[in-house]
């Protein structure tokens, strides 16, 4: 009797479970179309545990819609292969797309568990589709026949962008070479997720300047410090001034900061970021990602790391890329040096007893900028609101394109700072939504960034319209004053809200194509919006008090102008260091245990960098290529920007930068239609050229 009633009760529990997990995965939000406006993402009803269970079941539904092409009997054809496998996956995009961006932008513990998990599951699942000989055997049939299929130019394209693929990933190699493979891409997955978040933990909550003496705060704008106050409060430190590594933060104390010590304290503990031996120490995890991404290439057939991916880049070979730099190093390199020398004067003057140093640079420089331009930054930001700023890049595009921008608060947001817009075109139709996330926070990862959280492409002939999101990390707001730009903060929102143009923008038939360019030509579209942020017929636009709304003087453009080429050896020289860096951990064809520090050390040398200026990211906190997808590829920022330079004078030459015959040309070669040919041909229907470098090295100064 007590037996058959402990079983009715297991089964009565189990029965249980099984209705609740039955009724959770039906009221799991990915599990269907979003039924919310414009099919935003309905964060409003997303839970934490609704992650796994999508990510799952989406694994499982690509797996049977992938199996249904290699199961089809039929001879291959377009229709029957590579469109199925185009528009596959789509509940697996849909979760990955939140997943990822909320894991960047507002993440927490469980989030990062559950990446840890999802992880191996998605290099498994990426994998199993790339080397499966069935599926890459048809795609193959078709790419031999595709001249004599009666395919149009698009989608011989797609045939031929799928083909490479596979082959890029393992679909040539035999099965132990395969194997080997897969054990290195789920080894990197996880490697490029741990640096990550050890890179999290070292900015966001490892370091703070905590200041309880007044007299250290000497030389900070008072905006600045009421920030620091405000940051104390909320973390537990009432009457105190705190300073993170965040750049809102640590930006200002470098440049104002009159206590040489703490200025050293706090660049030291941006620079040393995952370089303490502790718990978040990188240095190993990177050592791995490059000697398993060397292992890798060779066994894609490649000499290096750098060469696989560069092969698949306008630049074509590392050789290149190599004499790119080194040209620009050799132009740049005189222009930081004579900047130190000038700044070294003012310290001496001072009756500073040192040689200047890397955390010296800023404070300096600031000093410099006011004594030969007159002109202090503080001076500028209550010109460059955030609310001014937005309004002038959405104007900016509204000139250009003829889209307008409409404030919407119906939309549920993953974090309670977010803005959204509708974006319209010209007619008044429906283009895309577009989010904006402003402010740091400990959840999000540090830098800017524009993603998507839905792609424009087609659907069963209907257009699927974008969903664009925005992340930066800019000064928030203090008491009364509202969130005042740098212009460097300035020029950043109009580079990522280029890149959100690109997206809006995007058309294509195909995922494949859709926007889908080279990763030297992706900076691009974002680095040419930065120009109209410059520009003084643009600034009267946008940049105007936040008190009286006074426009911008002209004496303060006049000075903005002049000193443009400003600090310009600086700012090469450590981002093209920085580039150097990563090509020369993925030129390396077979390494031994690297030692980062060793290794970057002679690599800076090699490269003629002096100490005064150190890469922009050194190797424990160089995010972009070993937790983003910037391997071998962050000189694609510079190469991009002879593009960029060269499209903007395009605009000036005609006599109007906002010309309508260049923006529609711009807007259709460039944005709309980029994946339709290779980067350098869509570029050149734009400009009816090859772009010249001469335009970046007049704009840097260093021609």
């Amino acid at each position: 009797m007590k037996k058959s009633i402990l079983l009715l009760t297991v089964i009565t529990i189990t029965l249980m479970t099984a209705c609740k997990n039955e009724k959770k995965l039906k009221d799991n939000p990915f599990f269907a179309e979003y039924s919310t406006p414009f099919q935003v993402p309905p964060f409003d009803k997303i839970d934490t545990t609704d992650y796994l269970p999508a990510f799952t079941e989406g694994i499982k539904q690509h797996d049977s819609e992938v199996a249904a092409i290699t199961n089809n009997t039929s001879e291959p054809t377009f229709d029957n292969t590579i469109l199925p496998f185009d528009k596959s996956g789509k509940m697996l995009k849909r979760v990955s797309k939140v997943f990822f961006n909320i894991t960047e932008s507002n993440t927490n513990d469980q989030l990062q568990g559950i990446a840890a998990k999802v992880s191996p599951m998605l290099s498994k699942h990426n994998d199993d589709i790339s080397m499966n000989s069935k599926l890459f055997a048809r795609i193959k049939t078709i790419y031999e026949r595709r001249k004599d299929l009666k395919l149009d130019a698009q989608q011989i394209r797609v045939v031929e962008k799928y083909y490479r693929d596979f082959e890029r990933q393992g679909a040539n190699l035999t099965n132990d070479q395969q194997d080997q493979l897969r054990k290195i891409n789920e080894e990197l997955s996880g490697l490029s997720l741990k640096f990550g978040d050890n890179l999290l933990a070292e900015t966001n909550k490892n370091f703070k300047l905590v200041i309880d003496n007044k007299a250290d705060l000497d030389g900070l704008p008072e905006g600045v410090i009421s920030a620091a106050a405000e940051a104390a409060d909320k973390g537990g430190n009432k009457g105190k001034w705190v300073f993170t590594l965040a750049k809102p933060s640590l930006i200002p104390f470098l440049q104002y900061a009159k206590n040489r010590e703490l200025r050293e304290k706090i660049y030291r503990g941006y620079f040393m970021r995952g370089d303490n031996g502790n718990a978040n120490d990188n240095n190993s995890t990177l050592t791995e990602i490059v000697r398993l991404r060397a292992e890798k290439a060779r066994l894609l057939g490649f000499e290096n790391y750098a060469a696989y991916v560069i092969d698949d880049n306008m630049a074509k070979t590392p050789s290149t890329v190599d004499a790119f730099l080194n040209k620009l190093m050799v132009a740049s390199l005189p222009v930081a040096k004579a900047e130190l020398s000038e700044m070294q004067k003012i310290a001496d003057s001072e009756g500073g007893k040192f040689k200047l140093q890397s955390w010296d640079w800023w404070y300096y420089s600031e000093k410099l900028h006011k004594l030969k331009y007159d002109l202090d930054e503080n001076e500028l930001k209550p010109y460059f609101s955030l609310e001014n700023v937005r309004n002038g890049m959405f104007a900016v595009a509204g000139k250009l394109y003829g889209i307008t921008f409409t404030k919407v608060t119906n939309l549920p947001i993953y974090q309670k700072d977010v803005e959204t817009f509708e974006v319209k075109e010209a007619d008044g139709s429906h283009l895309g939504i577009l989010y904006l996330d402003y402010f740091p926070r400990e959840s999000k990862s540090g830098g800017a960034w524009c993603t998507d959280f839905q792609s424009a492409g087609w659907e069963n002939g209907k257009k699927v319209d974008p969903v664009i999101s925005m992340v930066c990390n800019f000064t928030p707001p203090t008491g009364d004053m509202p969130a005042l730009l740098n212009f460097d903060e300035t020029s950043t929102l109009f580079h990522e809200f280029g890149h959100a143009l690109h997206g809006l923008f995007s058309l294509g038939q195909y995922n494949r194509t859709a926007g889908n360019v080279p990763q030297d030509y992706v900076e691009l579209p974002s680095q040419v919006m930065e120009n109209w942020a410059a520009d003084p017929q643009v600034l009267k636009m946008y940049a105007k008090h936040y008190k009286t709304g006074e426009v911008i003087p002209d004496k303060l453009i006049a000075k903005i102008e002049k000193s443009g080429l400003f600090n310009q050896g600086f700012v090469t020289v450590e981002y093209l260091a920085a580039s150097i860096l990563d090509l020369d951990y993925h030129e390396l064809a077979s390494p031994a245990k690297v030692e980062p520090e060793t290794f970057e050390k002679e690599a800076m040398a090699k490269a003629g960098l002096i100490p005064e200026i150190l890469p922009r990211y050194r190797s424990t906190y160089f995010a972009h290529i070993f937790s983003g997808g910037y391997a071998a590829g962050y000189y694609v920022y510079i190469w991009a920007a002879v593009l960029d330079a060269d499209a903007f004078d395009y605009f000036k030459q005609s006599g109007d930068i906002f010309n309508p015959e260049l923006a529609a040309k711009f807007r259709k070669n460039c944005l709309a239609e980029s994946g339709d040919d290779e980067g350098m041909i869509q570029y050149k229907k734009f400009r009816g050229q090859e772009p010249s470098m001469d335009p970046l090295l007049k704009r840097r100064g260093l021609k």
